[in-house]
C-alpha cells in the first residue's frame, strides 16, 4: 500500500514492509494560528523485514526549518511536495525535525487546523503527514511524548493522547503541557487540542480497580448540553467490560467536541474527537434520534480502543478489520441499551435499513469494492458503507456461526495474540477458526469478493413422507473493478441462511434435517450453512406444506429471491415469530404494490391501490400487542432510493409520486385508525430519551404525518399546535416538518394547503434555534428535503438559502445539511428533469473540491449510479461528471470518483 509514486493507483499486493521502524517520538508543538513550529524527534531503527535503503518520510503542505541526525547536520536529504528523503542513514539514529505549517490556511480539516478559535487534529487516514514528517502508515507504531506550548489567555486548555504528566507556566504569558501516552499507536491515532474550552467530568472505578477520570470539553455555551454523552461513555465502558471483557487502560479518557469536522467522530487514544453533532444534546434541541446516534457513536469510538487502537491495522486494505468489527460491536451495544427483545428488533431493522439503502446500491455501482478492496487512488473514498456496515454484518456472521460464547473466544484470542500490533482481516479471521477448532477458508471470500450475492429459493413439499425439501441456490455478478478482470470467477460464499417454517395457524414448526434422530428436541429456527453453488436441506415431521421464514434476523448480508404470494406476505405479516421478517413482509407488500403504481403512473392510467395492503397495514396500526417502535418502523414505506434499486431504471418522478400515492391512500382508508395512534401515544410528563418514550413519539409522529396527507384544514391546525407546545425538539421538528411538507415554504395559498403555516413555523425556529447551530443544520436540511409542487422548485429555494447569513461552505455540517440532503435526499427534485440540479451538483462538487475535497468526494458520489436512470436523466447526470472530469486541478478524491463514474 504504500508506493512512493503517490499519485498513482495504490494496490494492496504491492504492500511491503517499512524500511525503518520509529521507536519513540517526542513532539514539541510552538502553537500559533498563521505559523506553528513542530520540533520532532524520532528514535529511528532499521527493520530487519524492510528491504533497505534510503528513508522516505511523508509530508504535505509543510515548511522544513532544519535536519538533524544524532544531533548533527545531516547534508544528504531531498525535500519535495509529498515528502522528506534521507539518504544513507544509518541503522539507527535520532532523527531531529523541525518544520512550519500553517493551521489557520488548513481548509481541508486535514492534519492540524483551527475551528472557532481552538485547535484541533484530524490524522485519519494520512492526515499526520500535514502536522509534521513521517513514516505516515498505519503499521508503524510508535510510543509518543507531547509537549505543547501556547498563549495562556488565548488557550488555557492544552489537550493531547494519553496521561498528563507535567504543566505550568512560561514567559511572555504562554504555558505549557506534556502528555505521554505510553501505549504504542501509530500516526493516525495522534491528537491534540487547545483553545478556549470547558469540561464536564466524572470519576469512575474501572473493571481493573483503578479509578479513571472522564471528561467531556466543549465551548462554555454548550456545558449544559454533555450529560447524555458522559452518560452513554460510562454505558460503553460498562457494557464493553461486561460483553468483551475489556477495560478502559488509561488514567483518563477524554472527549472533544468541535463544529468544523469531516467525520462523525475519531478514536484518537485517549483524546477522542467529535463532530459538535453527535456530542450535544438536551430536549430543546436534539431528537429522540440524536440522542440514539450519541450513544452509538460514542460508544463506537470508546470501543475503538481495543479494536483498532490495541490492535490496529497493517494497511489502509485492512480498514474493515477496525471499523466493521466496531460497527458491529456499536450496534450490539445500542441494542442491548434498548432493553427489550422487541428494542433489538428494532435496532436491526434500522442497521439493515441503511445497509440496503445505501450499501445495496453501492455494492451494484462504479465504486463496488470488496469489504478488504484491492487498490485505491485516494484512501479517504474507502471509508464506504461497504467498509463499515457490510463489514459489520460479516462480522454478525461469525457469531452467527459460532454463536455468541464462541465469537466470545475469538475475540478473546484476538486480542491475545495480536494486543500492540497491526494486523490484517485474515489474523482476525484465524483467530476466529482457531478458537472455536473450525475451518473458516471458505468464508474468508466475504473480504475478496465485491458485490450482493443473492439467494434464490425454491421448495417442494412431500405429503406422504411429511418431508420438506428447501432449495438455496447463490449467485454474485461480477461488480465494480471486478467487470474489467476477465480471468476473475465468483467463487461461492459461506452463507449462514437462518430460517423457519410456519404452520397454517401461523405458529413455528420444530425443524429436523433428515438424519437428525426424532428424540432430540428440535429448534424453531435454524441456521443452515450454505456453502455451494445450490443446496437441497430436506426436514423431516413437517404435517403440511409450511410457510418459509426466510433470512431470519437478516442473518446474512444478501438479497433473498422467493416468490411469495400476496396472501402469504400479508399472513407473514401478521403471525411470523421473527420480528424483522414481519417487517420485511411488509417491505415486501408496500414494495410489490408500489412497482405496480409506478408503472401504472409512467403508462399514463389511473393508479389504484389493492384493497389487502390496506388492510395488512391496518391489522399492525391497531395491534397494540407490538411495541410502538416495530409499529412505527412497520408502517414507514420504502423509501424513494430503495425502490429505484428494484427497477431496471430509475424513474425518480414516478416513483415520488407512487410512493405519495399510496400515503394519501393509507392516510384516507386508516383515517380513525392513524387518530386514534396519534392521540393514544402521547408522552407525558417531563421528555425523556429512553428507548420506550421515543417509540411512543415515533408512531404518534408518523401518525401526525399521514394524516397531514389529508386535504383537512383541521389537521394543519393541530401540527401547528404541537409544533407551538411542543416541550422537546423531536415533536416540535416532525410538526414543523409536517407542515413544511404538506404546505412548502415558499409560497402562500389557502389555509388548508397549510403554506402560512410552514413559512410562519420556519421562521419562529429560526429565531427560537438562531444561537443553536445544530438545530439550524436541521432548518436547512428539511427545506432542502421539501417535496415542492407545481408553484415552485426546491432548487431555487436551496439556492436562496446558499445565501442566507448563516450557510457557509466552509463547515461540513453545513454544507450537508443543504446541499448533501438536496442532492442526496430529496431525489424527485435533485432529478428535475430539465437538469437543473445536475447544474447546481456541478457547481458544489467544484467549490467544495476547492476548500475540503474529502466533503467534495461524498458529494460527487451522488451521480455514481447515472446509468441505472431513465434515458434522459442518464445522459444530462454524464454530461455533470463530464464537466467536473474536465478539470484538470481536481484533487484525487474527486478525481477517483467521477472517473470510476465514467469509465
Amino acid at each position: 500500500m504504500l508506493r512512493t509514486d503517490i499519485a498513482g493507483v495504490i494496490s494492496r499486493a504491492d504492500y511491503t514492509p517499512p524500511a525503518f521502524l520509529i521507536e519513540t517520538v517526542r513532539l514539541e508543538f510552538d502553537l500559533d494560528p498563521d505559523c506553528t513550529t513542530v520540533t520532532n524527534r524520532m528514535r529511528l531503527v532499521r527493520n530487519p523485514a524492510g528491504n533497505g535503503g534510503d528513508l522516505t518520510l511523508h509530508g504535505q503542505e509543510l515548511q522544513l526549518v532544519s535536519l538533524a541526525v544524532d544531533g548533527q547536520a545531516w547534508p544528504g536529504y531531498r525535500v519535495g511536495d509529498e515528502g522528506l528523503t534521507i539518504v544513507a542513514p544509518p541503522d539507527s539514529f535520532e532523527l531531529t525535525l523541525v518544520s512550519r505549517c500553517n493551521p489557520l490556511g488548513n481548509t481541508s480539516l486535514m492534519g492540524l487546523y483551527v475551528s472557532g478559535g481552538n485547535f484541533f487534529t484530524q490524522c485519519e487516514a494520512e492526515g499526520f503527514r500535514k502536522i509534521t514528517y513521517f513514516l505516515d502508515r498505519p503499521d508503524v507504531m510508535s510510543t509518543y511524548t507531547v509537549t505543547l506550548r501556547a498563549d495562556r489567555e488565548a488557550y488555557p486548555v492544552l489537550l493531547a493522547n494519553g496521561n498528563l504528566v507535567e504543566e505550568g507556566g512560561l514567559p511572555d504569558g504562554r504555558h505549557y503541557a506534556i502528555w505521554e501516552d505510553p501505549f504504542k499507536k501509530p500516526a493516525y491515532l495522534f491528537a491534540l487540542v487547545a483553545g478556549r474550552l470547558v469540561c464536564v467530568e466524572d470519576r469512575i472505578v474501572a473493571g481493573d480497580g483503578r479509578e479513571k477520570l472522564l471528561q467531556v470539553w466543549v465551548q462554555p455555551q454548550d456545558l449544559d448540553k454533555t450529560r447524555h454523552a458522559m452518560d452513554s461513555l460510562i454505558h460503553a465502558i460498562r457494557w464493553d467490560e461486561t460483553r468483551f471483557g475489556r477495560v478502559l487502560d488509561l488514567d483518563r479518557f477524554m472527549i472533544v467536541a468541535v463544529s468544523d469536522f469531516n467525520m462523525g467522530a475519531m478514536e484518537n487514544k485517549g483524546l477522542n474527537i467529535f463532530n459538535t453533532k453527535y456530542v450535544l444534546a438536551d430536549a430543546a434541541t436534539a431528537t429522540d434520534d440524536d440522542f440514539g446516534n450519541i450513544e452509538a457513536v460514542v460508544g463506537h469510538e470508546y470501543f475503538h480502543n481495543w479494536t483498532g487502537n490495541r490492535v490496529t491495522c497493517r494497511d489502509w486494505f485492512q480498514l474493515s478489520l477496525k471499523e466493521g468489527l466496531t460497527v458491529f460491536r456499536d450496534q450490539e451495544f445500542s441494542a442491548d441499551m434498548m432493553g427489550t427483545e422487541s428494542g433489538r428488533a428494532v435496532k436491526r431493522i434500522d442497521d439493515v435499513r441503511v445497509l440496503r439503502q445505501a450499501q445495496f446500491p453501492e455494492d451494484a455501482g462504479p465504486m463496488a469494492h470488496p469489504v478488504r478492496p484491492e487498490s485505491y487512488l485516494e484512501i479517504n473514498n474507502f471509508y464506504t458503507v461497504t467498509v463499515y456496515e457490510k463489514g459489520a454484518e460479516v462480522v454478525r456472521m461469525y457469531q452467527t456461526l459460532l454463536g455468541r460464547e464462541g465469537f466470545r473466544r475469538g475475540m478473546d484470542l484476538y486480542f491475545e495474540r495480536h494486543d500492540g500490533q497491526a494486523v490484517t482481516c485474515d489474523d482476525f479471521r484465524a483467530a476466529m477458526a482457531d478458537a472455536n477448532g473450525t475451518d473458516l477458508t471458505q468464508f474468508g471470500r466475504w473480504y475478496s469478493q465485491a458485490g450482493t450475492p443473492r439467494v434464490s429459493v425454491s421448495a417442494a413439499y412431500d405429503e406422504p413422507s411429511h418431508t420438506y425439501a428447501l432449495t438455496l441456490t447463490q449467485s454474485c455478478p461480477k461488480v465494480g473493478v471486478e467487470l474489467q478482470d476477465t480471468t476473475l470467477v465468483k467463487q461461492p460464499f459461506h452463507i449462514p441462511f437462518a430460517l423457519g417454517l410456519i404452520d397454517r395457524a401461523g405458529n413455528d414448526i420444530p425443524l429436523r434435517l433428515m438424519g437428525e434422530p426424532a428424540g432430540a428436541p428440535a429448534p424453531t429456527t435454524r441456521v443452515l450453512d450454505l456453502t455451494r453453488a445450490s443446496q437441497t436441506f430436506m426436514f423431516t415431521d413437517v404435517p403440511h406444506m409450511p410457510m418459509p421464514s426466510l433470512l431470519r434476523g437478516f442473518s446474512a448480508p444478501v438479497i433473498v429471491e422467493h416468490d411469495y404470494t400476496i396472501d402469504e406476505l400479508a399472513f407473514q405479516m401478521a403471525h411470523d415469530s421473527d420480528p424483522f421478517n414481519r417487517w420485511e413482509a411488509g417491505q415486501r407488500l408496500a414494495t410489490r404494490q408500489l412497482l405496480a403504481l409506478v408503472e401504472s403512473i409512467q403508462l399514463g392510467q389511473l393508479p389504484s391501490v389493492d384493497s389487502f395492503v390496506l388492510e395488512a397495514f391496518r391489522l399492525v396500526l391497531r395491534d397494540d400487542t407490538l411495541d410502538p417502535a416495530f409499529r412505527a418502523q412497520a408502517l414507514t414505506l420504502p423509501a424513494e432510493t430503495y425502490l429505484g434499486e428494484q427497477m431496471t431504471e430509475t424513474d425518480p418522478a414516478a416513483i415520488h409520486a407512487a410512493r405519495q400515492y399510496l400515503r394519501q391512500r393509507l392516510a384516507a382508508a386508516l383515517h380513525t385508525e392513524w387518530l386514534a395512534a396519534y392521540h393514544n401515544h402521547r408522552v407525558p410528563g417531563t421528555y425523556q430519551p429512553d428507548a420506550a418514550s421515543a417509540g411512543q413519539r415515533a408512531l404518534k409522529n408518523l401518525a401526525l404525518s399521514y394524516l397531514m396527507e389529508l386535504p383537512d384544514a383541521t389537521m394543519v391546525q393541530t401540527a401547528r399546535t404541537q409544533y407551538d407546545s411542543a416541550d422537546n425538539m423531536t415533536d416540535r421538528f416532525a410538526a414543523l416538518a409536517a407542515l413544511v411538507h404538506r404546505g412548502g415554504a415558499a409560497i402562500e395559498a389557502d389555509e388548508a394547503h397549510g403554506a402560512p403555516h410552514a413559512a410562519q413555523a420556519l421562521a419562529d425556529f429560526y429565531t427560537r434555534f438562531e444561537r443553536e447551530p445544530l438545530a439550524i443544520d436541521k432548518w436547512f436540511a428539511l427545506q432542502a428535503m421539501q417535496r415542492g409542487d407545481g408553484s415552485h422548485c426546491v432548487i431555487d429555494a436551496v439556492r436562496a438559502l446558499m445565501q442566507h447569513p448563516a450557510f457557509t461552505l466552509k463547515n461540513p455540517n453545513r454544507a450537508r445539511s443543504l446541499i448533501f440532503s438536496f442532492c442526496s435526499g430529496n431525489p424527485s427534485q435533485f432529478h428535475a428533469a430539465d437538469g437543473s440540479g445536475y447544474v447546481f451538483w456541478v457547481e458544489q462538487v467544484l467549490a467544495l473540491d476547492a476548500l475540503n475535497p474529502q466533503v467534495a468526494a461524498r458529494l460527487a458520489r451522488s451521480l455514481d449510479r447515472w446509468r441505472k436512470y431513465t434515458p434522459s436523466l442518464r445522459e444530462r447526470m454524464r454530461g455533470a461528471l463530464q464537466q467536473v472530469s474536465a478539470h484538470k486541478t481536481l484533487s484525487k478524491d474527486v478525481r477517483e470518483i467521477v472517473d470510476k463514474a465514467l469509465a
